[in-house]
């Protein structure tokens, strides 16, 4: 039975069960947390470039593409987890099933682990000794909770166990959001990308028709084909995103976190070999000033470094583009001599009325007006379709330049992951000293996502761009029986979806353009930019 002092202790979980949407934390963070690391360390928040926060050396990385590997390959990570755990993301649904392993049905035993991520994380603490567990979300989407059956359970039976904390951030301004999705384990072994561990989200990249595998959480209703993409890293590049987690924990409320004990093994799935070793991995971020806390845009310089930068190519894949300042980048580069090839993949279409509204009017102004100044049409934007001829949803933010830098992360090419939401990105430069050997890892995770997208095999891809390097002409020339891609269709849109998407309103650069009147100092088109407002005869061929 849990003592009167306890509870008192506990950060006011009761107000996070009763009351949905408040900041309280379902958080211990007591003495019992002190006790299997050593001291917090102190947080270094000062960016070493104008666009990165941190390098740190990775003993191995490699990226994982869609969500039935990386539920997986979590699930025997944690596994492995000796110390400590700290989940971050932007959603979490304990009904998720990472993979193999016990369901419900199956009666409850220590021996074999649950499959659902809710019973998991109490079963992983039950039979690791001294293993904690640290779950931090974004606040906002609280209220799911209650509609989401057995999840309020999962919660309840996490706030009890004493090797468990979770609490809701809302340590952002108003209309901004926690958007990282970021895993550590034992500092050691870490995860950062664009899937978060919830449902709607597990697929496999035969992104398969009616895949009955691809169920909502106890019901029959099926969600379709969904693309994302995270990366795996280990050693002080796993450490230096402990840091941040540290960090993020402590603003969001929570008392400050040790580091855990050095320990020489780490969480790495055994199953998995590395694409990247011994690489130097670039950190980061975007987030809002709030509390004291300074504006942090890396992530937007970053991008525009290496838009300009290009020689040859840029392959990227985004769940949105309405970006200003992207788009600025790639009309800028466009417009020089020579320019290189830009293949965009997104998806058919924003998930969601609001994001309709925000984002795909901002892309098809924004598309009309890059027209303008690509003379050579080098700019191309592509859609993934299924062998049933269904849209596959584009989740993941990723980059690959000239096969010489790769960034994956949880930033979109919009404005809010430029300037509102925290976001976290990590990228692999093979032009920085100790990293040229990274080069053919690069390209064949290129390749291996044009044969993804394209159905083809990955040695047939490999072989059309030694004999044309043309990513366009090799889309254009595969077969559009079984998985293909197509090119993107601007539709019409109406005065009101122009004003919307030209004034930026629902995807504004800072939070404080949240709350001002339409002006010429916002919006997609400024004076003196490489944009300007599309008009007749700017439209898109």
């Amino acid at each position: 039975m849990v003592s009167r002092r306890r509870l008192a202790g506990l950060s006011g979980a009761g107000k996070h069960l009763a009351q949905a949407g408040e900041t309280a934390g379902m958080t211990r963070g007591g003495p019992l947390f002190m006790e299997w690391g050593m001291e917090a360390e102190q947080f270094d928040d000062r960016s070493v470039t104008p666009s990165a926060w941190r390098f740190a050396r990775a003993s191995r990385a490699h990226v994982v593409i869609d969500a039935a590997a990386y539920f997986t390959l979590m699930q025997q990570a944690m596994l492995a987890a000796r110390q400590g755990i700290h989940l971050i993301g932007w959603d979490f649904d304990t009904r998720a099933r990472l993979g193999p392993g016990r369901r419900w049905w199956n009666g409850i035993s220590r021996k074999t682990y649950p499959a659902r991520l809710g019973a998991f994380v109490v079963w992983l603490c039950n039979t690791t000794p001294g293993l904690q567990i640290r779950v931090l979300k974004w606040n906002f989407g609280a209220l799911k909770f209650v509609f989401r059956g057995s999840m309020i359970l999962d919660l309840i039976r996490w706030f009890f166990h004493p090797s468990i904390d979770f609490k809701f951030d809302a340590a952002h301004p108003l209309g901004c959001s926690h958007h990282q999705k970021i895993v550590v384990i034992d500092d050691r072994f870490a995860v950062c990308g664009g899937i978060d561990i919830t449902a709607d989200r597990w697929d496999t990249p035969e992104h398969l028709e009616d895949d009955p595998r691809r169920r909502r959480p106890y019901g029959t209703g099926l969600y379709g084909p969904w693309h994302d993409m995270t990366m795996m890293v280990e050693g002080d590049a796993a450490a230096a995103l402990a840091a941040l987690g540290r960090d993020r924990w402590r603003v969001a409320g929570g008392r400050p976190l040790p580091t855990c004990r050095p320990q020489v093994e780490s969480a790495w799935p055994q199953s998995l070999k590395a694409e990247f070793r011994d690489v130097e991995i670039g950190i980061a971020r975007t987030r809002a000033a709030y509390r004291g806390a300074p504006e942090v845009r890396e992530i937007e310089n970053l991008f525009v470094e290496h838009i300009r930068r290009a020689n040859r190519f840029i392959y990227a894949e985004s769940q949105y583009f309405a970006s200003r300042v992207i788009a600025e980048a790639i009309a800028e580069r466009l417009a020089r001599p020579d320019p290189p090839e830009i293949v965009l993949i997104n998806p058919q279409s924003a998930e969601g009325w609001l994001e309709q509204a925000a984002m795909d009017g901002a892309r098809v102004r924004l598309c009309h007006s890059i027209h303008a100044r690509d003379s050579q049409g080098r700019f191309r934007i592509f859609v993934p379709f299924n062998a049933g001829g269904t849209a596959i949803y584009v989740h993941s933010k990723m980059m690959i330049v000239d096969d010489e830098v790769v960034r994956i992360g949880s930033a979109n090419m919009n404005n809010r992951s430029l300037g509102l939401d925290s976001e976290c990105d990590l990228f692999i430069d093979a032009a920085r000293s100790g990293n040229g050997h990274a080069r053919e890892a690069i390209r064949n995770l290129r390749v291996r996502l044009l044969a993804e997208h394209t159905g083809m095999d990955p040695a047939e891809v490999a072989a059309a761009l030694d004999r044309d390097a043309s990513m366009i002409a090799l889309i254009e020339r595969a077969s559009n029986e079984g998985k293909h891609l197509e090119p993107f269709v601007l539709r019409e849109l109406t005065d009101t979806e122009k004003a919307v998407a030209d004034n930026a309103l629902l995807d504004p650069e800072r939070p404080e353009e949240m709350f001002e009147p339409i002006s010429r100092r916002r919006g997609l088109f400024r004076r003196g930019g490489w944009l300007r407002r599309p008009g007749r005869g700017d439209d898109w061929k």
